[in-house]
């Protein structure tokens, strides 16, 4: 394709606001002549070449994009009030749960609006200092860390470090009781994690640094590394992946160092599982699973009894013992049966506990090494609690609580006792007891009941007219469950309903309700959407000139498919960092992990078929009304590229019709979310409800204290 020049001219279709302000003068976007063909369907991709992240073309669009939206979002005449709003309430000391290494006790601290959490420790008397500033990596905040593990006896620490939220990180070493950096940066490192061999050195993953660019480039070929301190990275030792080629390789070394046990997967579910013995020099690699049908963890050792979460032949999960020499699946015991509600298990303290979702919410169960129940955990209230982890010898674990209207408190708890006691309470300028959550079931499409948890401010009139956010994901077995946000408390004391779906494609029911929303049932997910959608309508929580839509990634993609299938469904349409390419998604960084989930369009015709009809880059139809759109993403985005949502917007911005603006607000410096400074997420946060409100009519906040 010839090389393309941007052409900074004014569209001939021009929109207005609802607000009467001057007309949006967008940019045009030059439209290619690439056309592709699946199984004798020719498919024209005009914008193919906003997929070139490192051109300069693609840069001067983004520039000018992002131009005219701040240049929108200027002239809203509540924007700054909002953000002091948003920062005043932010603006509280945020404080992790500790965990003692060595001889030290280390915990995380933001004293509110630190654009990073600062990592600090306590010696045996209290004494409290600085151990890492993440604050300090980049003058702008855009550096953030990416991990932190400890060696065995606390005396090393590796720490990973990403720039400008890329997936790709760097590795630290220190030595931590002095704080002093003693070996050269490991670079190239990717989907990772940290874990020490006793005080050696760790392990980690990575893929070979791709050819072209790194942020957009297919990366499918996973690699997990033993770094032996006192080298040269280069000479780190393959140890799984070479021979193997997987799209996801992760290894880990189990609390008493007797064991390493890898993980290798294709695809984002479904893993194969392996065990190594490190008591003997040179062991061999011993296959536990050898297929992608389940999804298998070792999270336990004692002697040579391995404990394993599965979902193998349990579609909620269960936990199964047997001995490390003769451990395949037709040895597995049930140590902690399936049960009618997903486990999320955790050890500590010389215990097991069974985190249940039982509709979205927790419920936690003690067991003891024989797998006797002890007790249930009595929780504060309903909402998510998580956490309950430690070491085998911790005489005091932490867990946190939250929901919707609870802010995240930090509980200490006495296993051997059943005792739990606030920790770390955070001091909110917001009254959590003038907020309710209510959580209601709906009929779907083809009839099937879906969870969903609306919460406002007591009192809510229901007469169509109260701003609502309906939150969604569908996907990828997450389970969305219910949390505090200072974003969510700023909407609600301004009026609004927040609304969250449990949509199928989600983990909150288990394997079956996760495979109900992929592939040829994909739109399962969408309709799911629709229904909460006009539920909240025909309930008069809102209407349709009142409602938002969002969701990021997967739920970007939920929000493109349902605004493009409904546009007259909504008032505003959020989607971010979302997944809008079906065609192409796989050929992107490790996209083709995601296929599980979606199918691909190589596939077969039908699969083709099925995922051109809901792909909202290529659903956009001229003369169509879309809703007031505010696309959002990140130029560093190496997960889901940012091609997608240039791709969409470019779209949208051609074939628009009415008064209804379309935006694309593009972050400088910032990936998929992961890591993001305190300031840039305030920001952001800010300009999404400016432009909610503003464009469902407010030319003020509705209730700003």
């Amino acid at each position: 394709m010839k090389k393309l020049i941007l052409i900074m001219a004014i569209l001939p279709t021009i929109v207005a606001t609802a607000q009467n302000q001057e007309p949006i003068k967008y940019p045009v976007t030059n439209k290619g002549t690439v056309v592709d063909t699946y199984f004798d369907t020719a498919v024209s991709d005009p914008y193919r070449w906003l997929e070139d992240d490192r051109s300069d073309e693609t840069a001067t669009w983004v520039k000018a994009e992002n131009e005219v939206t701040y240049g929108y979002l200027d002239k809203i005449p509540f924007r700054d009030a909002l953000k002091a709003r948003m920062e005043k309430l932010w603006n509280y000391e945020k404080i992790g749960s500790p965990s003692k290494e060595g001889n030290f006790t280390y915990f995380s601290k933001n004293n509110g609006l630190q654009n990073q959490s600062v990592v600090y420790r306590k010696d045996a008397s209290g004494k409290e200092e600085v151990f890492l500033d993440p604050n300090t990596f980049s003058k702008d905040g855009t550096t953030s860390l990416g991990g932190l593990d400890f060696s065995k006896d606390g005396s090393k620490v590796a720490y990973a470090i990403s720039e400008g939220g890329s997936d790709w990180r760097k590795v630290i070493i220190m030595d931590a009781v002095s704080k002093k950096i003693i070996e050269d940066t490991i670079v190239d490192v990717k989907f990772s994690g940290l874990s020490w061999r006793g005080n050696e050195g760790f392990y980690y993953s990575s893929y070979e640094k791709p050819k072209g660019s790194e942020l957009s480039a297919k990366t499918d070929q996973h690699k997990l590394y033993f770094h032996k301190l006192g080298t040269a990275q280069k000479e780190d030792q393959v140890i799984f992946g070479a021979d193997q080629k997987r799209r996801y390789v992760g290894g880990y070394v189990t609390e008493d160092d007797a064991y390493l046990v890898i993980s290798a997967a294709n695809s984002t579910y479904g893993n194969e599982l392996y065990i190594k013995s490190l008591k003997t020099p040179d062991s061999p690699i011993v296959t536990i699973v050898d297929n992608f049908n389940s999804d298998n963890s070792v999270m336990e050792t004692q002697g040579s009894t391995l404990f394993i979460n599965t979902d193998l032949n349990a579609p909620n999960k269960r936990i199964v013992t047997v001995d490390f020499s003769n451990p395949s699946p037709a040895n597995w015991v049930d140590f902690i049966p399936e049960t009618q509600n997903v486990l999320t298990p955790s050890t500590g303290g010389g215990y097991f506990f069974a985190n249940y979702m039982k509709d979205a919410v927790s419920v936690v169960q003690q067991y003891d090494y024989s797998g006797k129940m002890i007790r249930e955990i009595q929780l504060p209230a309903v909402g998510s609690a998580g956490g309950f982890g430690g070491k085998l010898n911790d005489k005091t674990l932490y867990y946190s609580f939250t929901n919707y209207t609870t802010p995240g408190t930090i509980y200490s708890f006495d296993p051997k006792a059943g005792k739990s006691a606030v920790y770390s309470k955070p001091n909110v300028d917001f009254k959590s007891e003038e907020y309710e959550s209510k959580q209601v079931f709906y009929t779907s499409k083809d009839g099937t009941k879906i969870p969903m948890i609306i919460t406002y401010k007591k009192g809510l009139k229901l007469n169509g007219k109260n701003p609502t956010m309906l939150y969604g994901y569908g996907g990828f077995n997450v389970s969305l469950t219910p949390s505090f946000s200072i974003a969510n408390a700023v909407w609600m004391e301004n009026g609004g309903v927040y609304a969250v779906p449990n949509l199928r494609g989600g983990g909150e029911y288990g394997k079956k309700w996760h495979d109900a929303g992929t592939k040829m049932q994909k739109q399962n997910v969408f309709d799911d959407f629709i229904a909460a959608a006009e539920y909240l309508i025909a309930q008069k929580y809102t209407s349709t000139n009142f409602l938002a839509i969002r969701g990021g990634s997967n739920g970007g993609l939920l929000v493109g498919a349902t605004m493009t299938q409904r546009p007259d469904l909504m008032k505003v349409a959020l989607p971010a960092v979302g997944v809008m390419d079906m065609l192409r998604y796989h050929t992107f960084t490790a996209g083709a992990g995601w296929a599980y989930d979606y199918g691909t369009a190589q596939d077969s015709k039908e699969m083709f078929e099925y995922i051109k009809g809901y792909s909202p880059v290529q659903n956009v139809k001229a003369g169509t009304h879309y809703p007031a759109t505010m696309v959002t993403t990140g130029d560093h985005d190496d997960r889901v590229v940012p091609a997608h949502s240039f791709k969409f917007a470019a779209e949208l911005q051609e074939k628009q019709t009415g008064t209804n603006p379309t935006l694309i607000r593009i972050d400088v410096k910032a990936g998929h979310g992961a890591g993001k400074s305190v300031a840039a997420s305030i920001q952001e946060n800010v300009d999404i409800q400016a432009f909610t409100l503003y464009n469902m009519g407010f030319k003020a906040l509705p209730k700003l204290k």
